[in-house]
């Protein structure tokens, strides 16, 4: 994915800050949390599927926790692609840079059963929290502390959203977490 049509570094309109970080490290940084954007928005739909067709004697627990993962996934959407408007480029949000760009497994063929929603969830939290960690040492090599500590945060909170949605498969049903 291109980083920006933009100057990376020189955000339009608000000029760039004199100290901040060099234009080619603005680039990079902006290509590789364009990757974890498109990564996070298919999570995001991908946990909606979930909730729209998970059934079950668990319905409404499962269902409100598809929509909590889904609100935590919508802010960390923000937080990536916001960052990358600091850094001067542009955020790579639409559904083509998104099929793109993910490295996420399309999501299976579930119907309405909650232990396969719970399992490609499951997966999909897990590839993702996989991809932001390898951001956070790639920011790190880069000395973008801000954009890694961003992706820290994120981080944080697919830990406990791949908890929660673990808690609810049976020992032997949860894959192995990133």
């Amino acid at each position: 994915m291109a980083a920006s049509a933009a100057t990376p570094g020189a955000s339009a309109g608000s000029g760039a800050t004199p100290a901040g970080p060099s234009p080619a490290l603005c680039e990079r940084a902006c290509d590789l949390l364009n990757q974890r954007l498109a990564e996070c928005i298919d999570l995001q739909m991908q946990c909606k599927q979930a909730h729209w067709n998970v059934r079950g004697a668990n319905f409404i627990a499962l269902h409100e926790l598809f929509d909590d993962i889904n609100g935590a996934v919508e802010d960390y959407v923000d937080l990536v692609a916001e960052r990358v408007m600091q850094l001067g480029g542009v955020a790579e949000g639409t559904l083509g840079s998104v099929v793109a760009g993910t490295s996420l497994p399309p999501y299976p063929p579930c119907g309405s059963e909650a232990t396969r929603h719970l399992q490609a969830l499951a997966t999909a939290l897990s590839t993702f929290g996989s991809g932001v960690r390898r951001g956070i040492d790639e920011m790190t090599q880069l000395g973008d502390a801000a954009s890694a500590d961003i992706l820290t945060e994120i981080l944080r909170g697919i830990d406990k959203w791949l908890w929660f949605v673990e808690a609810h498969l049976p020992a032997r049903a949860a894959p192995a977490s990133a």
